[in-house]
């Protein structure tokens, strides 16, 4: 780090103050108190958290499959989730995004009811970035966010109709923020992400008529959800705001958290506004969470579709446990980026996304996630057709009995093909590339892809080439192996040399990730490395 400044707070804080005029607006002593506080408080019991992952995983490694919570204070009663806030009440449609002023505006205009604002996974977290972030946020709920794009076209937020509610994703766990040390530890990035926000615009959100809202990546146990309701009331308290202001949505984007959804609710009770049904990390975290099990090992990517028996008990619990406790449930993203010059890709690609919302409708999720603004239009007129003019459908049930067999109920029609190999690969570098400069949502083949797909990318390359699986090709089958996948991925590095900058260092990242012997947790924890800023 340069030009650090050394800032009284309890523990010992030390800033990179690269960005002089964004840290000196941003981190101010008094947020950089509130972030100390917050460390001083919590981050033993966090690396506590992430210690009890690796054991978890040891017991998964053993055979010892998840179950379902057991504890009788949880499944029985009849306690339920504080009600929702009158702005999180109609969730039918919300689309998610970057921390970028021109994406934030969009998508705060585009007729959704919810925009997620994302600092975690479409989001490359360069000390600039993450700053400007911050700053955008702040302007988003003062209501000033503007955007003058090179060609001259001004982009404002239009205060005369109903923006979407801002909801924001901080950084998971797992993650640290290396540009701000504590007592010479890098910070967590999600106490700081989530510190930021809240210290600098809880108050003028609650003036407003809204509040502070967020969505919860990555969690994996109840105790990581109890964790996230102690930092809510002591940050509640620390600025004197009432208990319970804060309402956050869970991603139910990890297998283990499947087992663990009625827990999860019911430790941020007061705190609670719903669960998200995060397909792609989902499937990520499966395939992670398994990965000394040979039995578990999926079909082309493009196979793994929520019609498959484990991702349809994963999607109709969700459901369930919600509305079961006065919950919304939310379903999965459509990725999909309409091209302005081919409206046959486009035909295809809307009916499919047309299908996709009516059976989460038919589900009884109350909303979904779209991640571009000529999705909304298509994803709202399905949910309207069902919900009406009522906000949710939350007295709908599935009825289902869903077992731990279920969840993990891996058999699906579908083989591994080259495609589907040179697919992931192609993937994986693309994202790789535009991560390391300084894009974390990119568009990738009419999909919006973020670190979540490219997990998966990653993960299934991994895995295939870990127990030699057959490889199907247009003239033969073969078992795939470390020459394979370099020989495809040069063939395509060659391809795509001219026009991705951060190719080579990509191609590192990835060789570690796939060839490695044990399996890396997050692509994104070995990316950061390379960061320059």
């Amino acid at each position: 780090m340069t030009n650090l400044t050394r800032v009284l707070a309890r523990p010992e804080l030390v800033v990179d103050k690269k960005y002089s005029e964004l840290t000196s607006e941003i981190l101010t002593e008094e947020a950089l108190t509130f972030i100390g506080a917050l460390e001083e408080n919590f981050r033993e019991t966090q690396e506590a958290l992430l210690n009890k992952r690796e054991l978890v995983k040891q017991a998964l490694d053993n055979g010892q499959f998840p179950q379902f919570c057991a504890d009788s204070q949880v499944i029985e009663g009849n306690w339920k989730v504080a009600p929702a806030p009158a702005d999180l009440a109609d969730r039918r449609v919300e689309i998610t995004g970057p921390c970028e002023r021109k994406m934030m505006i969009n998508a705060l205009n585009s007729g959704a009811r919810v925009f997620m604002a994302d600092l975690e996974d479409s989001m490359t977290p360069t000390w600039h970035n993450v700053l400007m972030g911050q700053k955008n946020l702040i302007e988003a709920v003062q209501g000033t966010l503007a955007f003058t794009s090179p060609e001259g076209k001004d982009y404002r937020l239009n205060l005369d109709t109903r923006l979407a509610t801002l909801v924001v994703r901080p950084r998971g766990l797992h993650m640290v923020e290396r540009h701000l040390t504590v007592g010479d530890k890098p910070a967590s990035a999600s106490l700081f992400d989530f510190g930021l926000y809240f210290f600098h615009n809880a108050k003028t959100l609650l003036q407003r008529g809204s509040g502070p809202y967020f969505y919860l990546p990555k969690l994996e146990s109840r105790e990581e959800a109890r964790f996230w309701n102690d930092v809510f009331n002591f940050a509640q308290d620390y600025l004197k705001i009432e208990r319970g202001t804060i309402r956050a949505t869970v991603l139910i984007e990890t297998i283990l958290a499947a087992f663990e959804m009625e827990a999860i609710l019911f430790e941020l009770k007061e705190h609670a506004a719903g669960l998200n049904a995060g397909r792609w990390d989902y499937i990520f975290s499966l395939i992670k969470k398994t990965n000394k099990h040979k039995e578990f090992i999926l079909p082309d990517r493009s196979k793994v579709t929520m019609t498959v028996p484990f991702m349809r008990a994963y999607a109709k619990l969700l459901v369930d446990t919600c509305h079961k406790r006065g919950a919304h449930a939310i379903g999965g993203m459509a990725a999909f980026i309409p091209s302005r010059r081919d409206q046959a890709i486009n035909e295809v690609a809307l009916k499919k996304v047309q299908e996709d919302k009516e059976r989460e409708a038919s589900d009884g999720f109350d909303g979904t996630w779209v991640a571009h603004p000529d999705l909304v239009g298509t994803a709202r007129a399905v949910f309207d057709k069902v919900l009406g003019a009522k906000p949710d459908q939350k007295e709908k049930t599935n009825n289902i009995k869903v077992t731990p067999q279920d969840l993990l109920n891996t058999k699906i029609e579908g083989e591994v093909t080259r495609e589907g190999v040179q697919n992931n690969i192609d993937v994986a570098l693309r994202y790789l590339d535009s991560w390391l400069s300084g894009n974390g949502a990119a568009a990738i083949h009419n999909l919006m892809e973020d670190a979540a797909t490219a997990e998966i990318a990653r993960a299934q390359l991994w895995q295939w080439i870990k127990y030699s699986t057959s490889v199907k090709s247009a003239h033969f089958i073969e078992n795939m192996n470390k020459d394979i996948y370099l020989s495809i991925k040069n063939n395509l590095i060659d391809k795509l040399r001219e026009t991705a900058p951060k190719i080579k260092e990509a191609s590192e990242i990835l060789d570690a990730l796939v060839l490695s012997e044990q399996f890396e947790d997050f692509l994104t924890t070995r990316a950061y490395l390379y960061l320059q800023d």
